[in-house]
């Protein structure tokens, strides 16, 4: 497992693959097998009241954000994917964006609903704990979380072997990124959620991905979304 420095060099090279892919994001999660399931399971969550979207990348889940969100706060450390994202949205939006490494950031506000779309397996297992305090602290009482995220590593990107979450990837002008990418199984992940006080349900759709939603533990579902 890569630590300290050695992690710090990943994830500064793993900030710079998604600054220099922002212009080619390919941008079609909910075209592959199992995205109108987790489109359909986010409605279904109604992300209501303040809402923090974490690593919004280029915008592919903001814009239905705004269909329950009273206002949101987009989290991302590429400027250029920020743009991008912005350039989405109507004048007027009620959408703060914030450029900010995810791994030093800390939220100034408490927040209904997080997000998260694609972000969790970029996290190093490692900082795992650490994530999820972050989630935590930026969560109102009796707040919720919704997550998506996919399984999926191609054979060529394992250069470490399939037992390392460190990939590589290109962006289409050829150049090499190694990158975080941890291939949770759904129940795996919900049981590792359960053991830091999360009461999360992660189910898997017909293809690699799956959604997750829930809350803290001890907080009842019926109880969740309501003003504090």
């Amino acid at each position: 497992m890569n630590t300290g420095p050695a992690q710090d060099r990943l994830l500064s090279e793993q900030r710079a693959y998604y600054r220099a892919l922002a212009p080619d994001y390919p941008d079609h999660l909910r075209d592959l097998p199992g995205g109108v399931e987790l489109a359909e399971a986010l409605d279904a969550f109604r992300p209501a009241g303040s809402v923090l979207e974490l690593a919004c990348g280029p915008g592919t889940w903001t814009p239905r954000l705004l269909r329950h969100a009273g206002d949101l706060t987009a989290v991302d450390a590429s400027p250029e994917m920020l743009a991008i994202a912005a350039s989405r949205l109507p004048e007027g939006a009620p959408v703060r964006f914030v450029e900010a490494d995810l791994f030093g950031w800390e939220p100034d506000r408490h927040y209904d609903v997080v997000f998260m779309g694609c972000w969790l397996s970029h996290v190093p297992a490692g900082r795992f704990e650490a994530f999820w305090s972050l989630v935590a602290a930026a969560l109102a009482p009796r707040g919720r979380v919704f997550l998506v995220d996919d399984r999926y590593r191609n054979p060529e990107e394992l250069v470490e072997g399939p037992a390392s979450s460190t990939i590589e990837r290109h962006t289409p002008d050829g150049t090499a990124y190694r990158i975080v990418k941890v291939p949770y199984e759904p129940a795996e992940l919900e049981g590792r959620l359960r053991g830091l006080g999360w009461d999360i349900t992660v189910t898997p759709t017909a293809g690699p991905l799956f959604w997750g939603a829930g809350g803290r533990a001890g907080e009842s579902a019926a109880d969740r979304g309501k003003p504090a």
